[in-house]
């Protein structure tokens, strides 16, 4: 048996997806390389196929990776690595894969371009709504959560009991020195600013954020705004710097790691998410989490975060004032946030992958997925 990885991930701009497929990759290899595995999957060949403009995965013992074909971005899944994944299980984990593989896992992450089609351009809705019913029909889907789970079933006409659910985590921040010199250069004070940390895209709504922080009115107590730009696709619009408002833009990891350890606390304002890892980063460090109560959000926080109507400005700015009025965080919201994060690890979320491709079958040989 030989297993083929998707490695497209490898060659785009790192989000919540890119960094949860290589997050899984690296724990599978660990899994692999440690003989934590049935003897089938240890016995397998195990390889990334990935474009030729792809970057490399550090520390890889048991996997092997091979660029492979000439084209990029759909055409390169649709044309080279399905050439090149011929005869191979293949693994696709960002939600997109050639869709006439037929022994094939795809991890659909949400339903977004077909519940919120508001949030993103024609053509991009297009491409991917196509692209999900076909691969419904011919790989099996896997997804991140029981919420995302539900809509991909309703969305696409499967039995929800035939998607498996891989989720995400946050300990990939384990490994992360914080470089606290990011709060002198942004002109902070340690624990008396708010953070946003995520893309510019509608679903994100970091203008509800902006409002908030507005309507707070202490510019004693910023909103620092970290995240990068996307407009072509998603038609958001960037944010802009004001009173009480901090545009940091894109900033390294270990910046953000030394962010999420100073605030006051973490503003997760999204309209939509089929996980949600950001608010799980901040309580890898302590951070109190006001968070949307998008279901997902709460699927993942539970009871481990403050929570806001997405759409009310108002409400988030009175949860911000409550958090200004609490000071640090407690002992108690600490535990809280522990038994959370415990819930959740990338070696969890691996063994469950390798479980699920142990069991596949290839749809051609059989009378097709579950409806």
């Amino acid at each position: 048996m030989k297993f083929s990885i998707n490695g497209r991930f490898l060659s785009q701009s790192l989000t919540g997806v890119q960094r949860y497929a290589a997050e899984i990759v690296k724990a599978t290899d660990r899994l692999l390389a440690s003989k934590q595995a049935p003897q089938q999957l240890l016995d397998a060949e195990w390889q990334i196929l990935a474009p030729p403009n792809a970057q490399t995965l550090a520390g890889l013992r048991h996997i092997r990776l091979k660029h492979v074909g000439t084209f990029r971005g759909h055409a390169w899944d649709q044309i080279d690595l399905a050439r090149a994944a011929s005869g191979t299980r293949l693994i696709s984990l960002a939600n997109s894969g050639p869709v006439l593989h037929r022994d094939h896992l795809v991890v659909l992450h949400d339903a977004q371009v077909f519940r919120r089609p508001d949030f993103f351009s024609r053509r991009y809705l297009a491409l991917h709504r196509t692209l999900g019913h076909l691969l419904a029909r011919t790989a099996r889907i896997a997804t991140v959560s029981a919420f995302s789970r539900n809509e991909l079933a309703d969305v696409l006409s499967l039995d929800p009991a035939s998607i498996p659910i891989i989720p995400n985590s946050a300990e990939h921040f384990a490994s992360v020195d914080p470089q606290f010199s990011i709060i002198e250069t942004l002109r902070l004070e340690p624990y008396r600013f708010f953070l946003f940390v995520g893309s510019m895209t509608k679903n994100k709504n970091v203008e509800t954020a902006i409002r908030a922080a507005e309507q707070l009115g202490r510019t004693d107590f910023p909103l620092v705004v970290v995240g990068g730009d996307n407009n072509k696709v998603f038609g958001g619009r960037s944010a802009e710097s004001g009173a009480g408002i901090i545009v940091a833009g894109r900033l390294k990891d270990e910046e953000i790691a030394a962010l999420f350890a100073r605030a006051t606390a973490f503003v997760f304002p999204s309209l939509y998410e089929g996980f949600g890892i950001p608010p799980l980063e901040a309580m890898y460090f302590g951070c109190p989490v006001i968070a949307s109560s998008a279901p997902a959000i709460r699927e993942t926080c539970a009871d481990a975060a403050a929570y806001f109507d997405p759409l009310d400005a108002d409400e988030l700015s009175a949860r911000m004032r409550e958090r200004i009025d609490l000071g640090r965080i407690s002992p108690m919201e600490q535990e809280q946030q522990r038994k959370r994060l415990a819930t959740y690890s990338w070696n969890k979320s691996a063994a469950i992958l390798l479980d699920v491709l142990g069991k596949l079958v290839p749809q051609d040989a059989t009378a097709g997925p579950s409806r």
